[in-house]
């Protein structure tokens, strides 16, 4: 499996990629369109990646975006965090890169292809000296967590601290705290999800100096 940038020929391929990888309660209308992904090379080519294997057929994929510190730091909805399907708030100024949708075939899961993609996105981090990697991730298995309703945010806080310490698992958001990111906070209403009560967990990555391996990240800021 080769882990490439995207090009104007993968936009099909990732596009039905998606729709694989979020099947229904998932919203189509949160899905790509071919011109979405267009839209993304359009902007910022160097944070678009796909994995593909020797024939070139797409298995996995990745888009983010470049958000000033102000935006980061407001931890607001995805929506208005990345500007929409559009990317409308890319700036080519900012200081953090945002991950804006990571996406793995169901059939090739459990071979490493997303750590990969997120290292390749850690590599984007450095070679523009940026300040940070930041994604705000699902958390399908909150819904099943969950089964005794309470103040939704104290249950969110909740769910976070038990992930974090292994009390329990969540399909999307253990695997990347595996990986090496570090949460900061749950939100609320990041986005229409029935499986996450519209939640999510705001993870950052934080590249060291000097370089000493693609998992080492410094402390808090």
């Amino acid at each position: 499996m080769i882990i490439r940038p995207m090009t104007p020929d993968d936009i099909l391929g990732a596009v039905e990629l998606q729709r694989a990888c979020f099947p229904p309660p998932f919203p189509e209308v949160l899905l790509w369109r071919p011109e979405h992904l267009a839209r993304h090379l359009e902007l910022f080519p160097e944070g678009q990646f796909v994995a593909v294997d020797t024939d070139n057929a797409i298995w996995g994929g990745a888009s983010s975006v470049l958000i000033s510190e102000e935006n980061y730091n407001a931890h607001r909805n995805w929506d208005t965090t990345v500007g929409g399907p559009f990317l409308n708030a890319h700036d080519p100024n900012g200081t953090t890169l945002y991950g804006v949708d990571i996406s793995v075939h169901p059939e090739a899961r459990r071979q490493g292809i997303a750590r990969r993609l997120y290292h390749a996105r850690f590599a984007v981090v450095r070679e523009l000296g940026l300040r940070r990697f930041a994604t705000a991730c699902r958390i399908p298995d909150f819904r099943t967590w969950r089964t005794q309703p309470g103040d939704l945010a104290r249950d969110l806080e909740r769910y976070i601290n038990d992930v974090v310490w292994d009390r329990a698992n969540d399909r999307t958001l253990s695997p990347l705290l595996h990986i090496g990111l570090k949460p900061v906070c749950g939100i609320l209403d990041y986005m229409e999800d029935e499986e996450s009560f519209d939640c999510a967990v705001l993870l950052k990555w934080k590249p060291t100096r000097p370089w000493l391996g693609p998992e080492v990240i410094d402390g808090d800021e």
